[in-house]
Parts: structure tokens; sequence; C-alpha cells
């Protein structure tokens, strides 16, 4: 399940569907939850906004996980990813995944996330006291990219 929006989400009901999806076979739940924190590219974040190419998103959120769901068996998936203006402490983005195993579930989650912050196509500002700026691609997050693909070679 691949969902965009801008009301919070509820983590026991995405682990609940998740669990459901195989559970004689599930062996593995992973989740990871992203969250507005008071730091960014600057100190002293205030709150950030969220801007994302509808429809473009949502098949590069689905290619991204067809990906994963390539390299490793998946038994279901979900990724919730808000957008407009969130506070400090907000969840963000939700990436779970269900497997036999945890080492598969672990995997998946991760290649999920780190896929999703270089081809998704999301926009992030920060909001401070003295103003705003746009979040500019971080080379860390393309190294993780780049990680992968390298497994691959």
């Amino acid at each position: 399940m691949i969902r965009i929006q801008q009301e919070d989400f509820d983590v026991a009901a995405s682990y609940a569907r998740l669990r459901l999806a195989q559970p004689r076979q599930t062996g593995a739940i992973c989740l990871f939850t992203g969250l507005v924190r008071d730091f960014g590219d600057e100190s002293n974040v205030e709150a950030i906004v969220l801007e994302h190419y509808p429809g473009m998103t949502e098949k590069s959120l689905a290619n991204i996980a067809q990906r994963a769901t390539q390299r490793w068996n998946i038994h279901a998936y979900e990724i919730i990813h808000r957008t407009g203006a969130l506070q400090l402490d907000d969840q963000i983005v939700l990436v779970g995944v269900s497997a036999a195993h945890r080492g598969e579930a672990f995997s998946a989650c991760e290649f999920i996330m780190d896929f999703l912050k270089t081809e998704a196509p999301f926009w992030k500002k920060e909001r401070h006291a003295d103003g705003e700026v746009w979040v500019e691609a971080k080379e860390s997050d393309a190294q993780r990219k780049q990680d992968w693909l390298q497994r691959d070679a």
C-alpha cells in the first residue's frame, strides 16, 4: 500500500495490516518512521513544508517497492508519506515491510527508504525564525543509494 496524505498516520494500524498480509508465513515486520526534528540543513528548525508531484510521486514509490519485492521475498509493504505543513515531532514518513525472515524485512525497509530519499519527487522547505530555506539533496543519501546499486553489480 502506498499513500501520500496530509493527515497523520497510525503506526499500530500499519503494523496490523502488515501482520495480517500472510499471518502464518510472516516471521518479521520492520517499520521505520521519520519525524520532524529541530535541526536539518540549518539548526533551529521550527517547522517544515513538504510538497510533491501528484501522480508521479505514487508511481515513483510503486517502482521503488517493486524493486524491493524483486530483491527480497516480501509478503507486504506499506509506504505512507505526509505532505503540507508539519510541526516539530510530527510523523513524516512510514515504511513498513513484512517477510518470513528479519534480514529480508530489515534490508527491504532500508532499501525502500534509501531510494525514497533519492528518487521520489518530494521537496522540503525548512522554516526558521528568520525565514525559510529549501533543503538540498544530501550527498549521504546519494551514497546510500549508490551502495545498493554497487551490491547489484
